[in-house]
C-alpha cells in the first residue's frame, strides 16, 4: 500500500517561491505534480519520502572516504530541508545534510581534501547562500574541490563557486546564474467546473499569488521584489567567491556554459575528466599516506567507522 503523499506541500516548495533552478528542472517537477494537483492522476508513485527517516542517522552516514579524499555527491534537486523523491522525478538532496556531511569530512582524521561531486540543475534559493558561505569558510580548514560531473547549474553553481577550485568535465556544464519564480493558477478551470473558493484574510499580502484567482499587480510587484533580492544575493556572492566583478557575473544572464566557455569566463578553474581529476588530487596525498604505517591507518579507520555508526 502506498503512503499518502502531501502533494500541496510539495507544490509549495516548487511554486510561488524563489528557485535557483533551470527552467528544465522546474518543468520536470511540474510534470509530476500537475496531474496530481488537478486530480487527473490517481496513482501514488512509489519511492517518495518527505521525512527522510531518522535525521541524525541519515546525516552521519554515507561519508565516502577514498584514500585521503572525502567524496560527497551533490546530485538531483537541491532543497532546504531533507527528503527524497526517487521514482517520481529525481533525488532530493538537502542543504542541511550536505552541511553535516562536509562537517563530518572536516573532522575526519584521514581526510585531507573534500571533493563535492556535482550533477544538479539546482533547486531552492532558501538555504543555498547559507551553505555556500559555510563552504567558503570551511575551505580554510581543508581544501574543498568542486568536481562538475556533469552539471552544476544555478544553486549547484552557487555552491561550487564557493569551493577552493572548480574542475569541470570536458562535456559538462555550469552557469544558469539566475533566479526564477513560477506561479500556479487554476481559476479558469475551477470556473468551468462550477467551483468557487471564497478566501477571507487579514493583511494585504496574505493572499498574494492565490491559485484560485488571476494574479494581481500587487502580487507581481512582490514577486519582482523577491527576484531582485535573490538575484543580487546570487550574483554578488559568486563575484565575491570567484574574485570577479559583479557586472561580469550579471553579464552571464543565466546562460548555460559548456566547459571551454566557462573556463574563458572564469567560472571554472580547470577542465579534466572526472576520474583523472580524482586521481590527480589523490596522487598529491599518496606520499604522505605511504609514510604512515598501514597498521595505524587501519586502526584509525576502524575507530572512525565505529564512531560514525554510533
Amino acid at each position: 500500500m502506498h503512503a499518502l503523499i502531501n502533494y500541496p506541500h510539495i507544490a509549495s516548495m516548487v511554486f510561488d517561491t524563489p528557485l535557483y533552478a533551470t527552467p528544465t528542472l522546474v518543468q520536470s517537477v511540474r510534470t509530476v505534480l500537475e496531474p496530481r494537483l488537478l486530480g487527473k492522476a490517481s496513482d501514488l508513485p512509489s519511492g517518495i519520502s518527505l521525512d527522510g527517516g531518522n535525521p541524525e542517522e541519515r546525516e552521519m552516514q554515507r561519508l565516502q572516504v577514498v584514500g585521503r579524499l572525502a567524496i560527497i555527491p551533490v546530485d538531483g534537486i537541491l532543497v532546504a530541508r531533507r527528503g527524497t523523491i526517487n521514482a517520481a522525478c529525481e533525488e532530493l538532496v538537502s542543504y542541511e545534510r550536505l552541511r553535516t556531511q562536509i562537517t563530518a569530512a572536516l573532522k575526519h582524521e584521514l581526510v585531507e581534501e573534500i571533493v563535492l561531486d556535482f550533477h544538479t540543475g539546482g533547486g531552492h534559493a532558501m538555504g543555498c547562500k547559507e551553505l555556500a558561505d559555510f563552504i567558503q569558510v570551511s575551505k580554510a580548514t581543508k581544501p574543498i574541490t568542486a568536481l562538475v560531473n556533469f552539471a552544476a547549474y544555478s544553486a549547484g553553481y552557487f555552491l561550487a563557486s564557493a569551493c577552493t577550485r572548480i574542475i569541470c568535465s570536458p562535456t559538462a556544464g555550469v552557469g544558469s546564474i539566475g533566479v526564477i519564480i513560477e506561479t500556479y493558477e487554476v481559476s479558469r478551470m475551477e470556473e468551468e467546473m462550477g467551483i468557487t473558493f471564497n478566501t477571507f484574510f487579514r493583511g494585504d499580502h496574505k493572499n498574494d499569488g492565490s491559485p484560485h484567482e488571476p494574479i494581481t499587480d500587487q502580487a507581481i510587484a512582490e514577486i519582482n521584489r523577491k527576484l531582485d533580492a535573490h538575484y543580487a544575493s546570487f550574483t554578488q556572492s559568486v563575484a565575491a567567491y570567484r574574485g570577479m566583478d559583479v557586472a561580469d557575473v550579471v553579464a552571464t544572464q543565466a546562460r548555460l556554459y559548456n566547459a571551454e566557455d566557462a573556463l574563458a569566463a572564469n567560472l571554472i578553474d580547470e577542465i579534466a575528466p572526472a576520474q583523472d581529476a580524482i586521481d590527480g588530487i589523490a596522487q598529491r596525498y599518496a606520499s604522505s599516506s605511504r609514510s604512515s604505517s598501514g597498521r595505524s591507518i587501519r586502526a584509525q579507520a576502524r575507530a572512525l567507522d565505529a564512531k560514525c555508526q554510533l
